[in-house]
């Protein structure tokens, strides 16, 4: 009877078609995101800080009109602010689906290329080690000998934890109660 419930189960499908990345360096370290959630790369500009929000929230921007608020990776994985160069870009990501997109601006140091990563040359995060949370690592591409953190930008990104964390840091700086 097992051997009937093995042979009925569907064979898993491994695609192994490459899935292209855009690399940036950040803190010294190269970083991916899915290029999908790549809307365009912007030159660093004016930024408007936003009172009272976390070290992670660097302010808004105005894009062709529409406010994007802008977030320091570098403050975002428990590291300082990003030191601004000449290289250093906005990165404007398009998170959510449907009627719910959201852009953000994201700053790196420098944005490197677009890179194809087959699947079969992702291993998946490591569970210790790394300098960031292990929830933001989508997984680790090779990439000519070395490894490349993908980013998983939903958990990166995600609006409603940026927007907990920037009440708990509104609350705490509110001591007249």
């Amino acid at each position: 009877m097992s051997q009937m419930v093995a042979q009925t189960r569907p064979q898993a499908v491994v695609d192994d078609s490459p899935q292209q990345y855009l690399t940036f360096s950040l803190g010294g370290e190269v970083f991916a995101l899915g290029i999908l959630n790549v809307k365009e790369i912007i030159e660093f500009g004016s930024i408007t800080e936003i009172p009272m929000m976390p070290a992670f929230i660097r302010g808004v921007i105005n894009l062709r009109g529409a406010v994007v608020p802008v977030i320091d990776l570098s403050a975002r994985f428990g590291g300082r602010t990003s030191a601004v160069s000449r290289r250093t870009c906005i990165v404007i990501v398009e998170l959510g689906s449907g009627e719910d997109r959201q852009d953000l601006g994201v700053i790196v140091d420098a944005v490197n290329e677009v890179l194809e990563i087959p699947r079969g040359d992702i291993e998946p995060p490591p569970s210790f080690g790394a300098r960031i949370r292990a929830d933001f690592i989508q997984g680790m591409g090779k990439v000519n000998g070395d490894f490349v953190i993908i980013l998983n930008v939903e958990r990166v990104l995600s609006t409603e934890e940026m927007t907990m964390l920037a009440g708990m840091s509104h609350d705490t700086g509110n001591d007249d109660q």
